[in-house]
């Protein structure tokens, strides 16, 4: 699953260097920062030692696959906004279950497990968008992101706390959050701004 996980970020990487013009050392290099950024936050967190990516050579082969995928098929930039949607949704999926399951195995509560699992989720990506110069995905107000994250992370460790979790329990997880996110996006699902007052796109300006 981890693997899995980063490989499907890695083509979200990839595929956002693609559109954005970038040279394909750009996009094995954005493909990595996404597809092991979230799992070396989630390591360093819970103090295991050398995070995983570095600790397993295995690692760094899902952003060189990315990569080279990505160089010999991508088409359009319109594919390459759709992919990068499909496989960032499928790469949070996989992470914040693979990351609360991590956490809670490294002896942290339910609770925090769950929050670790939404920070390996979305860490990535974030990253991802700030390397680019990108608005960040975790910060528009359309389509479930963290939110998505955050129930699957959250049904993650209940699971595991009532001994439900196995391989069937974490696909149907990770299917439901992927849905989600997926149907949020095409039905224009948004959440409420930070501002009440605020525009669509401009800050609250507060009178001196």
């Amino acid at each position: 699953m981890d693997l899995a996980g980063v490989f499907f970020f890695a083509m979200s990487g990839s595929l956002l260097a693609a559109r954005r013009g970038f040279d394909i050392v750009g996009s094995l290099m954005l493909g990595a920062c996404v597809g092991l950024g979230g799992g070396i936050l989630r390591d360093l967190i819970i103090d295991q030692g050398v995070p995983n990516a570095f600790a397993s050579p295995v690692y760094l082969l899902p952003p060189v696959l990315a990569t080279v995928l990505v160089y010999r098929f991508a088409a359009s930039e319109h594919r390459y906004r759709n992919a990068l949607t499909t496989f960032d949704a499928a790469g949070m999926a996989l992470f914040c279950i693979g990351g609360t399951k991590i956490a809670l195995a490294a002896g942290l509560n339910p609770v925090a497990a769950a929050v670790l699992g939404l920070i390996s989720a979305v860490g990535g990506g974030v990253i991802r968008d700030v390397v680019a110069n990108e608005d960040p995905q975790l910060f528009h107000p359309r389509g479930l992101y963290a939110i998505a994250a955050l129930l699957g992370a959250g049904l993650t460790s209940a699971a595991s706390s009532v001994g439900w979790l196995n391989a069937a329990t974490g696909l149907a997880i990770a299917v439901l959050v992927f849905a989600l996110r997926m149907l949020s996006l095409y039905y224009r699902w948004e959440i409420p701004l930070a501002g009440r007052t605020a525009r669509r796109g401009e800050p609250v300006v507060t009178p001196r």
